[in-house]
Order: structure tokens, then C-alpha cells, then sequence
């Protein structure tokens, strides 16, 4: 028996029919895009092999609500983005600050409602200040903005170049040394310390 702490688990039958084994109950993807909204934690798995189809269940109810009139969050160039992005260098990066982001968003989200609660029956004064959450979110946007920027430059195989200067007596052509085996591992490291202050500013 799961433990009360656990995640749910949904099963996905060859029929595409989803089965909700905590409420022994067939459910809809619109059933389980209620359950996310409530914070409700579930895994999807394939009924017949047993696999986890969390992510392409997901990704299927996002495009579900993509499609319904009115619900499009999902900006034409953010796409076009993100689509450039599968199979780029950048690709290992972008989970990562997609994440941070939205963690961070949530928490200003989550505020902003809390004061927007408080100010019921309140003075115009202070309805007015309630743009002030707003400012916070769009510089923690702008914040998020500059820290994926940091992380791009990391990626460039080339450092910016120097004002022209007058050009020093030609030397003989050098072999490069070969990049170092554990440049990746320091990428990786650079990479933590950005999501640990990303984690402090939010």
C-alpha cells in the first residue's frame, strides 16, 4: 500500500484510457490538469510495461489547454525559441532556468494574492500599492533574463575581442591544447552556482 506522502498513481491503458488508482476511478486529461492545479502530486505510468509518461502526459495537457480559445499562454517567439533550442548546446541550460523561473514567479504570484486578499475594504492608497509586487516580479524576470544571458556566454566558443590595437611581430602558428577533460564538470559547476542565487534571489 503507498504511503500517504506518496504520489498517486495514474495508469494509462492502450485504449488511452487513464485510471486513478487512488480513487479507483477513470479520469480525464482535464481531471488530471485539476489535480496539478490543486498540488496535487501524480505519476502516470504505462499500464501495460510500466513505465513513468509523466512528462509526455503533461506535455500532452498543455497542448490540450493551448487549444482551447482564450487560454493561450505560450507566445509565438517563446516557441519558436524553445523549438531552436532541442538539439543545441544551450539545450542542457534551458530546463534548469525554465524552472528557476517559474519556482520563482509562483512565490511573487503567491504573494501578490495574499496582499491583493489583505486590501479588500481598503483605502485606494492602498490598492495602489499593490503595484508594487508587480515591480518585484518584473525584476525578477529581469534578474532571471541577465542569469540565463551569463550562463549563454559560457557557451561561446569565443571570448569577446579586444579593441583593435597595432599588431604585435607575427609569431609561428601553435597547436592548441586540447580542451581539458573535466571543462564540462566546471560548466556544470558554474552552472549550480547560478541556480543557488538564482534560489537567494527569489
Amino acid at each position: 500500500m503507498a504511503a500517504k506522502d506518496d504520489p498517486i498513481i495514474i495508469k494509462k491503458y492502450a485504449n488511452r484510457r487513464l485510471y486513478n488508482t487512488g480513487t479507483s476511478t477513470y479520469v480525464t486529461l482535464e481531471d488530471l490538469a485539476e489535480m496539478v492545479k490543486k498540488g496535487e502530486e501524480f505519476t502516470v505510468q504505462d499500464a501495460k510495461t510500466g513505465d513513468d509518461i509523466t512528462h509526455p502526459v503533461l506535455t500532452q495537457i498543455i497542448f490540450e489547454l493551448e487549444n482551447k480559445d482564450g487560454q493561450n499562454m505560450l507566445p509565438i517567439p517563446f516557441l519558436r525559441q524553445l523549438i531552436a533550442f532541442y538539439g543545441d548546446q544551450m539545450q542542457m541550460i534551458v530546463p534548469s532556468f525554465l524552472e528557476q523561473s517559474m519556482i520563482a514567479f509562483s512565490k511573487e504570484q503567491e504573494r501578490f494574492r495574499e496582499q491583493m486578499k489583505g486590501a479588500i475594504g481598503k483605502s485606494p492608497l492602498d490598492v495602489m500599492k499593490m503595484a508594487t509586487p508587480m515591480k518585484a516580479l518584473e525584476e525578477q524576470t529581469r534578474r532571471n533574463m541577465e542569469m540565463f544571458q551569463n550562463a549563454m556566454r559560457l557557451f561561446t566558443p569565443f571570448p569577446p575581442t579586444a579593441p583593435a590595437t597595432a599588431a604585435p611581430p607575427a609569431e609561428p602558428a601553435r597547436k592548441e591544447a586540447p580542451e581539458k577533460p573535466d571543462d564540462l564538470q566546471q560548466l556544470k559547476d558554474q552552472i549550480a552556482a547560478m541556480q543557488r542565487k538564482l534560489d537567494t534571489m527569489s
